[in-house]
């Protein structure tokens, strides 16, 4: 492990890449992931790769793309390195609309056709989850508007993410404020207990959910999330180019009942990746159903 030298005063901050590092450092990244920097994302790259290079000692870009390539310590930099490049943007009921949808209608729709099969389980994916806001957002509407019409049905809510300490912090359900901002009043009276500045998830809660840490542009790991009701993945895949779009959301398609839906960010389309699902127009959102 390289020693950090951040006291040394050798490292030079704002750095900048010429064409060819940057070429090299986002192929490199795009292989592993499938999150592809344009050209005008080039200062985003600079910046994010620059805090795990400053917290280690390394003081260029062509250093380390070299350490994570070539040394045997660098292989565990890398899990490093994807979690320096991703965004963990989140928060409590971030998409009200979404949740409003899966209450009102898909969720009752739904149980209403698993009954007629004595089917009494509902699977829930939250891909890239980050720190488990949306996930136990979806576990707080269920226990307060789904499971008292349905106490026979059992509710398994999955949480993955790329990045290790999202998915430990999610594991631990301890929030501070921003996460908290939005949340409705009643639901943060109770379902959580308030102690020194953070919010602790009751037990009630967190029984619902589990969490794993997932590149969901790995096929290997992907095809083992089988049966799964509904699949939300927001604000993913605006970081992917066509061709690793196409590949996510086929994966993710697969991940899928039939009769499932896959819920996805405000800003994002799968026009011109896919016309596999059916798009269903509901208030302020839209749903895409695997018929």
């Amino acid at each position: 492990m390289i020693a950090a030298n951040t006291q040394l005063g050798i490292f030079a901050p704002n750095l900048k890449m010429n064409q060819m590092e940057f070429d090299e450092w986002r192929k490199f990244i795009y292989v592993l992931s499938g999150i592809y920097f344009q050209d005008n994302k080039k200062y985003l790259l600079e910046s994010r790769l620059q805090r795990r290079m400053k917290f280690i000692g390394i003081t260029s870009f062509d250093e380390y793309f070299n350490f994570i390539r070539f040394k045997q310590e660098g292989k565990a930099e890398i899990n490093y390195l994807l979690e320096a490049i991703t965004i963990n943007e989140t928060y409590f009921f971030r998409n009200q609309a979404q949740l409003d949808v899966l209450v009102s209608k898909v969720l009752p729709d739904m149980i209403k056709k698993k009954r007629e099969f004595g089917n009494k389980k509902l699977k829930i994916w939250s891909a890239a989850s980050s720190s488990g806001e949306e996930a136990y957002s979806i576990a707080m509407v269920i226990n307060e508007f789904i499971k008292p019409q349905n106490p026979d049905f059992t509710f398994e809510i999955v949480g993955t993410d790329i990045d290790r300490n999202v998915i430990k912090t999610a594991q631990n359900g301890i929030y501070r404020e921003y996460s908290i901002r939005n949340m409705p009043k009643h639901f943060l009276r109770k379902y959580f207990e308030f102690n020194g500045g953070s919010y602790a998830l009751r037990p009630e809660i967190k029984k619902y959910v589990s969490f794993k840490i997932l590149n969901l542009y790995d096929e290997r790991a992907m095809r083992m999330m089988l049966n799964y009701d509904i699949i939300l993945c927001e604000n993913v895949l605006i970081y992917f180019d066509v061709n690793s779009k196409i590949k996510v959301v086929s994966l993710l398609y697969n991940a899928l009942n039939s009769g499932g839906y896959l819920f996805i960010g405000f800003a994002e389309t799968l026009h011109g990746i896919t016309r596999a699902f059916k798009i269903v127009n509901f208030p302020k959102t839209i749903g895409y159903l695997k018929e």
